[in-house]
């Protein structure tokens, strides 16, 4: 049955009802729990676990559900889509480019150089667990919540005068799921239990041999070129009998009911057998490690992650911060300065996201898509693929800053994929060396041009963005085995197809086509079809921003390496012929090769504004008139509309705060919170809308640290954008680039102390809130400050 008509049937039997909530007698910690004192009643009320493969989530109905994930469950095998016109079509779409016949170049690019096939494969709910507890009259005193620190889920009700316990754990180390029911009176607990999945179900079976109780099902994906996995559950019982039945197992009498759950697919285990060998190997390891071990080992991993940052934005006022996380969203709209400490808790849940999601789970770990980890539909949004024009890379964001730079190998599992399928593509499409990658991709790493627009679809720098990740986590964690072995090989094959690819127009290297994401602008009057809104173009701001930051990357690395031969040299050439930023007539940095005319000025991309963030090209300290130009173009965007989507509102959060504009940053926090957040606080795609996107979540964790430490240019810069709604607080374990560990504190604006741990004894440049009068272990600072690995620097002023 589809998860939505049995929600319906679920209420339609009895819905919980709540005459008075332990929340007046246990208290949670507002800047460390969403709790609620009302059941989930759909999959955006639900609260999230995960391990980085195994996704799961809770909801405390009178028949419980577990909607659950295995990150490689998508829709199919790979698929070769390469235009077979493609290679003769680039340069006749080039051509007509530059010759201004841009309507032309649109309908010739979408015919002759997008995918055969328009859709990549498409990620995939695993299956419900059922759990029907025969618990169809009122519960009183429930309440559920979700704990960030320690990254498990649970609830506690009461019924027929017995205490039930429900809790949802996920386990990295040992690869399961966790799931336990509780009661506290002996022998109270009488259940069935069921897996579900509405399509492409091969078998399904529940049984009981030799005392082991399980039910596995096996499944696909699709009716043609499908993958298949096997889904398994292990139920152990403490006290209570375990019969089977077709496809359900039925418990009676029991006090403690434990489950273990594991899914395997073909994208890793190609054969049924090995899918269900390997199964049985994780799940009877868990099993003999029994649920309390388990409990400790995941709980006690997922602390030792999320533990490493602690935050403190201040104190709400009153009992604000105690009240149910929905009640607490619905104050927070009309009243949102009195719950500073939902701002803290949103960071905090965006680490717990992203703790979940991303992780190394072995050979070929993926990382997270639009939605992470957690899906119930067989074909969501966007397909819930990876795209790379922005969300994939937001959901990196917060990875270094915020002291969770291991969490990035799922990353480079996929761009190393990336790369062997980017390099064919790029040989047929464009007859280039190297290595190409547009603006989506699948778990198969599919490179070619996505969808049918000349928005999005054409634009070949996706690969290039998503390099630059990896020199990031260089930058902080000085890792130069990293950089020489997995790193530089990527940027190498990056630069090969660039330099085939980008031609030579008015003494400037050019990309095209290719398009600013998602953004058209008016074709003027000196083009063909003037009037019309058009897409494809020469040279956009972003391929420059992208082209630069690569191309630097290159040379640092050059440097680090000591490699110095004709690649290095062509690096450097290419470097000082990249187009620069432009600013336009009212002082605006510009988003095209020209001033054209913008379809939407407010649309929700920042495309033209990388160079602020996540780049340093804009930024203050690289130009302070670039600064200013790229500031005038975020607000007239913002001030006409962008910001639309949880996404780009979270963006825009870290570009005003690289302006070291505070305030305007915090608006943008505050209305991110009012704006867009679900019932279980993960992020909407629009405001009122019901479709999960993670990327706001982990854009949003990105941005707070962006307001308390940046590091970009070799300058290590405390409180930059302090805003004046949050004078007294602070922060420990941020990270900085050069691989400095960061604490801070501060009190009606000022910093008080700041402790600055050299975990690679480099050199240290300051800043405090944009000056240099400070004093580092008491003597004053004159300058770039010379560390020792593993020495602790006091900050003062």
């Amino acid at each position: 049955m589809p998860l939505g008509k049995h929600l319906r049937a679920v209420v339609a039997l009895a819905a919980l009802t709540i005459p008075g909530s332990l929340g007046a007698t246990r208290t949670f910690d507002g800047s460390r729990y969403l709790w609620y004192d009302t059941p989930g009643m759909q999959f955006n009320a639900s609260l999230p676990v995960g391990n980085g493969r195994l996704g799961g989530t809770l909801y405390c109905l009178p028949t419980e559900i577990i909607t659950w994930n295995e990150n490689s469950v998508w829709s199919g095998t790979f698929q070769d889509r390469v235009n077979s016109n493609a290679r003769d079509a680039f340069p006749q779409v080039q051509n007509l480019l530059q010759n201004g016949n841009i309507t032309a170049a649109g309908e010739l690019a979408l015919s002759d150089m997008t995918g055969s096939s328009t859709d990549p494969r498409h990620y995939q709910l695993l299956s419900n667990l059922y759990v029907d507890l025969g618990q169809r009259g009122d519960a009183t005193n429930l309440v559920r919540y979700l704990d960030t620190l320690e990254g498990y889920t649970a609830c506690e009700y009461e019924f027929d005068d017995v205490g039930y316990t429900r809790e949802l754990i996920a386990s990295a180390p040992s690869g399961v799921l966790g799931f336990r029911i509780q009661a506290n009176t002996s022998q109270a607990i009488n259940l069935n239990a069921y897996l579900s999945r509405s399509k492409y179900v091969q078998s399904n079976n529940a049984s009981v041999v030799d005392g082991v109780a399980s039910i596995v099902m096996k499944a696909n994906t699709g009716d043609v070129d499908y993958s298949t996995f096997t889904a398994g559950v292990r139920v152990i019982v403490d006290e209570g009998n375990v019969t089977a039945n077709g496809d359900k197992l039925y418990v009676t009498g029991a006090t403690t009911v434990d489950f273990f759950l594991d899914a395997e697919s073909s994208y890793r285990y190609e054969t049924d057998s090995d899918q269900e060998t390997e199964l049985n190997l994780k799940l009877d390891a868990a099993t003999k490690l029994g649920y309390e071990a388990l409990r400790k080992e995941a709980i006690a991993d997922h602390k030792n992650l999320a533990g490493r940052v602690s935050l403190d934005l201040g104190s709400s006022t009153d009992d604000t911060a105690s009240l149910p996380s929905n009640e607490r969203m619905t104050n927070y709209r009309s009243s949102p300065d009195n719950d500073v400490e939902f701002a803290t808790l949103m960071f905090n849940y965006g680490r717990h996201l992203l703790i979940t999601s991303s992780r190394n789970t072995g050979e070929r770990s993926l990382p997270p898509g639009l939605q992470g980890l957690w899906n119930q539909d067989y074909s969501p949004s966007w397909g819930a693929k990876y795209t790379v024009n922005i969300n994939l890379e937001m959901n990196y964001w917060p990875v270094e800053t915020t002291n969770l730079n291991e969490l990035t190998s799922p990353l480079w599992d996929l761009l190393a994929l990336v790369q062997e399928r980017g390099a064919d593509v790029a040989e047929r499409m464009y007859g280039c060396p190297g290595f190409v990658l547009h603006h989506n991709t699948d778990l198969w790493g599919d490179s070619v041009p996505v969808d049918n627009g000349t928005k999005y679809s054409i634009w070949p720098v996706g690969g290039a963005w998503l390099a630059l990740h990896m020199m990031e986590h260089y930058r902080f964690t000085g890792e130069k085995k990293f950089l020489k072995e997995q790193a530089y090989p990527i940027f190498k094959s990056a630069f090969e197809f660039f330099e085939c690819y980008l031609f030579d127009l008015d003494g400037y290297l050019t990309s095209g086509p290719s398009c600013s994401p998602e953004n058209a602008f008016q074709i003027p009057s000196n083009m063909t079809v003037a009037g019309n809104d058009e897409a494809l173009t020469l040279s956009p701001a972003l391929d420059n921003s992208i082209l630069f930051e690569l191309l630097t990357a290159l040379n640092e690395t050059h440097q680090i390496l000591k490699i110095n031969n004709d690649l290095s040299a062509s690096v450097q050439t290419h470097l000082g012929k990249i187009r620069p930023p432009k600013i336009g007539s009212d002082g605006q940095i510009l988003e095209w090769i020209e001033e054209f005319v913008e379809k939407d000025p407010g649309h929700r991309h920042f495309s033209p504004l990388f160079g602020l963030f996540p780049g340093t090209q804009l930024t203050p300290l690289a130009s302070t008139k670039l600064a200013d130009a790229a500031g005038v173009l975020l607000d007239r965007r913002m001030n006409r509309g962008s910001g639309s989507t949880g996404w780009s509102r979270a963006w825009s959060i870290s570009l005003y705060a690289r302006l070291y504009r505070g305030d305007d940053a915090w608006n943008n926090v505050q209305a991110w919170i009012k704006t867009f957040l679900l019932t279980n606080l993960w992020n909407s795609d629009k405001g009122g809308s019901t479709t999960f996107q993670i990327d706001g979540n982990l854009g949003y964790a990105a941005a707070i640290p962006e307001l308390l430490l940046q590091s970009h240019l070799s300058v290590v810069h405390l409180l930059p954008a302090l805003p004046s709604a949050v004078p007294t607080g602070s922060v420990s374990g941020l990270v900085a680039r050069g691989g400095f560990e960061v604490d801070i504190a501060w009190k009606n604006g000022v910093l008080t102390k700041a402790t600055i741990k050299s975990l690679l004894g480099n050199k240290l440049t300051l800043l405090v809130n944009g000056d240099t009068s400070l004093y580092v272990n008491g003597k004053k600072y004159t300058g770039q400050v010379s560390t020792e690995k593993g020495k602790k620097y006091t900050i003062t002023v």
